[in-house]
């Protein structure tokens, strides 16, 4: 039996694109829920629809680099490495998105951050994210595999 075949690019990078979007939307609520004095339990998450273009293309250069890494490195250092590349999508994304007034996040705020685009607070929670992007979402959706057979119940019925 043919197992069907796998994902293709743009399948991934739409998963990719949509895991982070959501996750974004996530965070941003419970991390305010928590830091801000007063407490909102209407856990308004925010994110920018410029979020799934970033988090999809981001999420496929890790899953690249998952694929040419596992055999050689160890998962911490796989993760620093998913780490940089993370704060370089965000910063590059980020200074290409400020030079049309567009940017949507502004760091300058926190204490460790570099022209306001990325800060070094969110390390832990970007090593987190590696950690749950690596061993749930990229392993899983390299396993995904599309019948060649499928149709539509309805389209069989016509």
């Amino acid at each position: 039996m043919n197992s069907g075949e796998p994902l293709g690019l743009l399948s991934r990078l739409y998963i990719y694109a949509i895991h982070g979007y959501v996750c974004e939307i996530l965070f941003t609520a419970v991390f305010d829920f928590i830091t801000c004095n007063r407490r909102d339990w209407r856990l308004r998450g925010v994110s920018s629809i410029w979020a799934l273009f970033i988090y999809g293309v981001a999420m496929l250069g890790v899953e690249y680099m998952y694929l040419s890494l596992r055999l050689q490195y160890c998962f911490v250092s796989r993760s620093l490495l998913y780490i940089l590349w993370i704060y370089l999508c965000e910063f590059s994304s980020g200074w290409i998105l400020r030079c049309f007034s567009a940017c949507p996040w502004d760091y300058s705020h926190y204490k460790y951050n570099f022209r306001g685009l990325v800060t070094l607070e969110y390390a832990p929670f970007w090593f987190i994210g590696c950690i749950l992007l690596e061993k749930m979402l990229i392993w899983h959706t390299l396993r995904l595999r599309l019948e060649e057979s499928w149709e539509p119940e309805l389209l069989k019925m016509a």
